[in-house]
């Protein structure tokens, strides 16, 4: 199965690349086109689809709160204290009513 050099243009407008004009005479898509039929040709029935190669098992911890009540030391580290005695942090206005 052969391209023309109008088809290639196309695939590439749609695929939103930009190949120069000299790039696409020099193209050789068809091995491509041939690899990829190959590809689908594959007997995959019995094989389970695989998410990612590499099964690895994420370390878990227990769930365990280890620095609770310490919202005056987070609130010690704001440069505008005008929540702090609210008990939140005070942001500058960023959207018109």
């Amino acid at each position: 199965m052969a391209f023309s050099k109008q088809q290639l243009k196309k695939f590439a407008d749609l695929i939103r690349i930009d190949i120069p004009e000299e790039k696409l005479e020099k193209m050789n898509i068809d091995s491509v086109i041939e690899w990829l039929d190959k590809l689908q040709k594959i007997d995959t029935t019995g094989v389970e689809p695989m998410l990612n190669p590499a099964e690895h098992k994420l370390p878990r911890r227990k769930d365990i709160v280890t620095d609770g009540n310490i919202r005056d030391l987070v609130l010690a580290n704001t440069p505008d204290n005008a929540g702090v005695s609210r008990g939140y942090f005070a942001v500058p206005k960023v959207m018109d009513e």
